[in-house]
């Protein structure tokens, strides 16, 4: 079961972020979604996020492996229930959920607007620095901020899930050789100021063992909620057919 932390606001207002996937392909990201039967997603070149019922059935999962495709690897990020037996689990990684309790947030004169046209370099700088998932489209789920030095970019930082009244904070990460500048939180703080400025308030994730990146959250102004899971399983290569549904969009 995870650990849930006190934390500030209604309960009814931060329950929203026990599953949030699904508040935000029911909500401010239903553009973005992918259904079948009871399974969202959102388009496999977006964001790896999905959304299960909290107890799948057997049709659940069906669905889930006909959106996938026999023997594909999928991620399974905050679903804590059981898998089947016959889907291999591929990794496992312990997370943490945390939300802004008192951040102080101030836009940032050097950050840049990041666009499409910057996916190539973003991917570049993803690839260096590995802060979680970051796909060709990512970009389109919110503001990104970056800084370039010389014209090339060496931090960024954005927004990823979109829940009702909150967005959390994603891809953030600078360039080896410029870390200790403080430049991840100056952009942080810049991607929370328009987070702030729209009425939503800011919350991220992050692997439970990655305690720099928390140390830094917490100072920041942050505060565990929940502890969560990150994983990954394989698609058994052969899935008997589901009940009969189809794949939508939106």
């Amino acid at each position: 079961m995870p650990k849930t932390y006190d934390t500030a606001g209604p309960s009814t207002a931060v329950r929203v972020l026990d599953h949030p996937a699904r508040a935000a392909l029911t909500g401010p990201h239903a553009r973005f979604a992918e259904r079948r039967g009871r399974i969202l997603r959102y388009p496999v070149d977006v964001s790896p996020w999905l959304a299960l019922p909290e107890e799948p059935t057997a049709d659940d999962w069906a669905d889930l492996a006909a959106l996938a495709g026999p023997g594909a690897e999928i991620e399974l990020p905050a679903f804590q229930g059981r898998v089947p037996d016959d889907w291999e689990i591929t990794f496992h990684v312990d997370g943490v959920q945390l939300v802004d309790a008192g951040l102080t947030t101030a836009p940032d004169p050097e950050a840049v607007r990041l666009g499409p046209a910057d996916v190539p370099e973003m991917l570049a700088l993803v690839a260096r620095t590995r802060p979680g998932p970051f796909l060709p489209r990512t970009v389109e789920l919110g503001t990104y901020l970056g800084i370039r030095r010389d014209g090339v970019l060496v931090a960024m930082a954005g927004e990823r899930l979109r829940p009702p009244g909150w967005t959390e904070i994603s891809a953030v990460c600078t360039d080896p050789a410029l870390r200790g500048e403080g430049l991840a939180t100056r952009l942080i703080r810049a991607v929370a100021h328009g987070i702030r400025e729209r009425g939503d308030t800011p919350f991220l994730h992050t692997g439970a063992g990655n305690t720099g990146a928390i140390r830094l959250y917490e100072s920041l102004g942050f505060r565990r909620r929940r502890t969560t899971v990150f994983r990954g399983a394989r698609v058994p290569e052969y899935v008997p057919e589901g009940r009969a549904s189809t794949l939508s969009r939106g």
